[in-house]
């Protein structure tokens, strides 16, 4: 993606994608999706996968606290494992390490499916459940980012921002799809088949088309932006991130505040929504796993719109009217299903509305790194933000709820401000290097 400015609305019209982009958007959005379904099919059977690969003689909520531990343990692996993905997507090729990532992600997927409990394997049980997460978190550590910065420099220019929100739908697509198979696995088997062997397959299925989704993804072609950097020999010479560290640390942090405001978005408004609301509104789970479904599909179409418009509408504008829109919807969301009974899954919908700011995250940060290390640049930011913030956004909003019903709104609040200032800051950054390579040329 070049440094220019953002097409007018007649040329970003003009452009078309082609057959070959839409596959490879396709391609891109399916593996993403998988990837972060076998992600958050974790989260939905903590309780069985508790059950199975700790002692039985534990207490259960030490069992399930455990399990969530387990959990956690993804989100640390991020960062490291993202890093050295977009080490050497900067250096060896887009492709390859996309092409790798949901390998790494589905292999322990189906692993996880397969795995002999407590019971048969003792000890060793939840050791190679640890590893086999942790694998899956350095996986998704470079899905994210390697597929952005694969289908904004495929994209054609003008299409960037579409390019890039019909993948961020693709992922958000993913928590969706987990939902629908856990709702499904629970409606067709029984209570006690579920807790039994039930639990395996959607791990069994994640796995599977994951690798499906892998052998799709070698049919890929390498993005041109990459291709001519390798022809010109302008590919990093050095290390990435060391050169980010040295040029680019006020992009990392303009990047990393954004991802807050991304990771508040998605833990408080969806992963985080339906257990709070059955804690502090006593909302059924029927109800809060609807409104879970519902919150998630208007999420995903909102990104996709939202990102489309980044093609005309400069980021700044952008910002300053998703960030207090986010703000709102969460205050909609964790204030008034308490005064309109049964009205959940429309305030959980609107507030999935209102999350589109997530859709200008990555749009920022592809624009805020240039070809020769955007890749490690998107990853570093996102992957350390969303390590720091996701693991401590449950443990400030348990720990806030308790003195307001309100915490949840209130620190997504916060965040999106943050992020707010963070888009503006990269964009006016950006304005501004374009101003002096316009001088300089006239002169």
């Amino acid at each position: 993606m070049s440094s220019s400015p953002v097409p007018s609305a007649a040329a970003a019209a003009s452009k078309v994608l082609s057959f070959s982009q839409i596959r490879i958007l396709v391609l891109a959005s399916l593996g993403g999706a998988l990837e972060f379904y076998d992600f958050v099919i974790f989260a939905f059977l903590a309780k069985l996968i508790a059950l199975h690969f700790f002692p039985a003689s534990q207490a259960a909520w030490l069992r399930q606290t455990e399990a969530f531990g387990l959990f956690g343990a993804g989100y640390l692996a991020r960062p490291l494992g993202g890093i050295i993905m977009a080490h050497f997507g900067d250096i060896a090729g887009r492709k390859k390490v996309f092409t790798f990532s949901v390998l790494l992600m589905a292999l322990p997927t189906l692993m996880m499916g397969l795995l002999p409990g407590y019971e048969t394997l003792g000890a060793g049980a939840p050791l190679i459940l640890l590893l086999l997460r942790m694998a899956q978190g350095a996986a998704i550590g470079g899905e994210a980012p390697g597929g952005w910065v694969f289908v904004s420099e495929h994209a054609p220019p003008g299409r960037v921002g579409l390019a890039t929100g019909l993948l961020t739908g693709g992922l958000t697509g993913g928590i969706l799809l987990g939902s629908l198979v856990i709702l499904a696995l629970n409606t067709t088997l029984s209570a006690g088949d579920v807790s039994d062997w039930g639990w395996r397959i959607p791990f069994i299925i994640g796995g599977v088309f994951g690798i499906g989704a892998m052998i799709l993804r070698r049919w890929l072609d390498e993005t041109p932006v990459f291709r001519e950097m390798h022809q010109r020999a302008e590919t990093a010479s050095s290390l990435p991130a060391a050169i980010l560290l040295r040029d680019y640390r006020f992009p990392i942090l303009c990047s990393m505040l954004t991802t807050w405001t991304l990771t508040a978005a998605i833990v408080v408004l969806i992963l985080m929504m339906p257990p709070l609301m059955q804690t502090l509104h006593h909302i059924p789970p029927t109800e809060t796993m609807l409104a879970s479904l519902v919150a998630t599909l208007c999420l995903t179409i909102s990104v996709i719109s939202v990102s489309a418009l980044t093609d005309t509408i400069p980021l700044s504008a952008m910002s300053l009217v998703c960030g207090p829109l986010l703000a709102a919807g969460a205050f909609a969301l964790y204030s008034l299903p308490p005064q309109f009974p049964h009205s959940l899954p429309v305030w959980a919908g609107l507030a999935g509305l209102c999350c589109g700011f997530v859709g200008l995250v990555p749009v920022g940060m592809l624009r805020a790194f240039p070809p020769m290390v955007r890749f490690s640049g998107v990853s570093l930011a996102y992957n350390i933000a969303y390590a720091i913030f996701g693991g401590l956004t449950p443990a400030v909003i348990s720990s806030l709820t308790p003195y307001t019903p309100l915490a949840p709104a209130i620190y997504v609040t916060i965040a999106a401000f943050a992020g707010c200032a963070g888009l503006w800051l990269m964009d006016g950054r950006k304005r501004t290097r374009i101003r002096k390579q316009a001088a300089s040329v006239s002169v």
